[in-house]
């Protein structure tokens, strides 16, 4: 049986950095400094998310200082503008925030991430309350794991179940993340599925094939290299 895939949980910050819907615009950046981070969960209540306020909500009050009076007063519909005269988080924030649950796996996280380009995501339990934030520097975590540790998983999980028994004619090696598989396999349209299944092992950077059909392996040159 393949081993569970890793969740937010498992490579989330739970010590995080917030501050809530009335802090002050300087007490905002200067928890930002404090911390070295570039954005910070706003919470409401027992600690439940709201929004979300980042160095890119604070820029405007900079951007706007030496506007003219009637030209604010043009744009003051604008989100920029607003956010130029916000002094409390709770004006400055995004909203609604953009979280994960802690039990999502890593792919959803990324996937959030990526369609919505941003670098972390606030981590909340069912009643939206702060239970720790995710960066994308977390999610790469899973690609620390050893080259041992990933051959054992391959050679346990995947080989050992796709075969009625281990079997010595396929050899797992791995190198840097890179899973390479040697040898004979008696039926090799088995190939797509075992790549398939070893790029889902998380670590895995790529998998590669040196291998022959057992029923002929003297006649037929090996398949060699990568799978997509």
């Amino acid at each position: 049986m393949l081993n569970t895939p890793h969740i937010v949980r498992d490579v989330m910050t739970k010590t995080v950095a917030a501050v809530d819907r009335g802090a002050r615009f300087k007490e905002v950046v200067e928890t930002m400094e404090g911390w070295k981070v570039s954005a910070l969960p706003v919470l409401a209540g027992e600690g439940r998310v709201v929004g979300v306020v980042s160095e890119a909500d604070l820029l405007p009050k900079e951007e706007f200082r030496e506007s003219e009076p009637g030209r604010l007063e043009q744009l003051r519909q604008t989100d920029d503008v607003r956010r130029a005269e916000a002094v409390t988080a709770g004006e400055l924030m995004t909203s609604p925030a953009l979280t994960v649950r802690a039990d999502a796996t890593l792919s959803q996280a990324a996937r959030t991430m990526a369609q919505e380009s941003v670098k972390r995501l606030p981590v909340v339990d069912g009643h939206g309350v702060l239970q720790g934030i995710v960066s994308r520097a977390d999610l790469l975590k899973v690609f620390l794991r050893s080259d041992e540790d990933l051959a054992e998983e391959v050679r346990r999980d995947i080989v050992g179940a796709l075969f009625a028994a281990p079997t010595k004619d396929l050899r797992v090696a791995v190198a840097d993340g890179v899973v390479t598989l040697s040898g004979r396999v008696r039926d090799t349209s088995l190939i797509p599925v075992i790549a398939r299944l070893v790029r889902s092992v998380e670590g895995v950077v790529d998998v590669e094939f040196e291998v022959t059909g057992a029923a002929s392996a003297r006649a037929q040159p090996p398949v060699a290299g990568r799978q997509m």
